[in-house]
């Protein structure tokens, strides 16, 4: 058994389960970091990969961990025209008169919170002048309480002090839970996956799970948009919009709900119970169902419904504050990738492979809860150093020969980091806008 992140990945998915799979090691890579970035990429990529062969009798899987840092980030190379940014003009870093803060306003609500509270107009030097006068955490929590995202910046040891760090870290990388219902067996490549997560690490787990077979619908409400990270997000995924407040759009996605093998969600906790649909409702529409879900601060903890994203996370949790410590810069440094959402998506992967294999072999159905803070834990356990690494730059083979089309314009895809008995993934649907398909199977 490898060591450290393989050895607690392993232990988080379950040791009942025996495989004959072999695992190559190719290429190497270090992302500048004061944190094992590279090593984590390459960590839960081995595990959602090594799930996937022993679900389809597969005997050997290759990964290549250059390529595997490579796809902690955007992996869509547009030729002659730009992606937009992922960030809002007013997101990001500020000095209040304690220390620092993290703005998130990528949604359009989220900034209007953050404007609201801070009274001041949508400009980033105006933004400034008003967060200087706050401290961190009431300004943090003003925001909150606001229907915000901000989080202030935290060292390693304010959050092992924290009650939510000490909550996180005494919960599972995974949190299983079987339902007493049972499920028929399927192969991952007539599995119907039902999405309902946004922005990153939701989106990447079904983008692994589409590549190899698994048949995703995306469901968004009517007003959400994230134009940023569309093309990557999106790939390989039917995308329809209903709108879980309005009765018509309800019996449709009760319809697809127990149609459904897998359901992949991340709303906050309590978020989806208060559309109507607690864990009772669910496993009443579709008894069989492997439910996956995420949220971003753990689930338990006086944080535990609290809005967040993995630049946030980071803040809390000391991340950012150790990279500035290490590095001795005047600001804080984060990972070099959102790597929190990654690897999280990659582990609710795993998790649905893992639970298909469960329920395929025993017809018991389990569901399976993950977090940003606690994958944030799980990479503060594994030690920080400091920076090392260097920033990777594409070469000519690390892009797939065929040009790929989208919506947007002609462009390359890298090439994935992992080969299953040779074989990489096939994305069936191009990448594109969402909403553009129909809300059935």
């Amino acid at each position: 058994m490898p060591g450290g992140l393989e050895h607690r990945i392993a232990l988080a998915l379950g040791t009942d389960l025996q495989d004959n799979v072999s695992v190559r090691l190719q290429g190497r890579a270090e992302l500048p970091s004061c944190f094992a970035v590279s090593g984590l990429a390459t960590a839960v990529l081995r595990a959602s990969a090594i799930e996937l062969a022993a679900c389809t009798g597969a005997r050997q899987v290759t990964i290549d961990r250059r390529r595997a840092s490579l796809w902690f980030d955007m992996t869509l190379r547009p030729d002659g025209w730009a992606l937009p940014s992922v960030w809002d003009a007013i997101a990001g870093d500020y000095r209040a008169s304690d220390g620092w803060i993290r703005l998130h306003t990528n949604a359009p609500h989220h900034r209007a919170a953050a404007l609201r509270v801070l009274e001041c107009p949508a400009d980033r030097s105006a933004v400034s002048g008003a967060v200087a006068t706050w401290r961190r955490t009431e300004l943090q929590d003003a925001i909150v309480a606001g229907g915000g995202a901000a989080a202030a910046m935290h060292s390693l040891s304010e959050w092992a002090r924290h009650p939510q760090g000490r909550a996180v870290l005494d919960e599972p990388l995974i949190q299983w839970r079987e339902a007493k219902t049972q499920g028929a067996p399927r192969d991952v490549r007539d599995l119907k996956v039902l999405d309902l997560t946004r922005v990153l690490a939701g989106p990447v787990a079904t983008r692994f799970l589409s590549g190899f077979g698994a048949r995703v619908l995306r469901i968004d409400p009517p007003w959400w948009t994230e134009p940023g990270i569309e093309p990557e997000v999106t790939l390989g995924k039917a995308r329809a919009g209903l709108d879980l407040t309005c009765h018509a759009d309800r019996e449709i996605f009760e319809h697809l709900l127990s149609g459904a093998d897998v359901l992949v969600h991340g709303y906050r906790p309590g978020a989806l119970s208060g559309l109507g649909y607690d864990a009772e409702r669910v496993r009443a529409l579709a008894p069989g169902l492997i439910d996956v879900s995420l949220c971003a601060y753990g689930w338990s903890g006086p944080w535990a419904g609290r809005r967040g994203f993995d630049s946030l996370v980071q803040m809390s949790c000391g991340i950012a504050a150790e990279g500035m410590q290490r590095t001795g810069a005047r600001s804080p440094v984060p990972l070099p990738v959102q790597a929190l959402d990654h690897a999280t998506g990659y582990l609710m992967a795993a998790a649905v492979l893992r639970a298909l294999r469960w329920r395929n072999r025993t017809g018991r159905v389990l569901s399976a809860k993950v977090s940003l803070a606690r994958t944030a834990a799980l990479l503060v356990l594994e030690g920080a150093h400091d920076l090392r690494g260097a920033a990777l730059a594409d070469t000519r083979d690390d892009l797939d020969e065929k040009p790929e089309p989208t919506v947007w314009g002609p462009a390359h895809r890298l090439r994935f980091p992992v080969l299953v008995d040779g074989s990489g993934p096939v994305w069936r649907v191009p990448a594109g806008p969402l909403r553009v398909d129909p809300p059935r199977w």
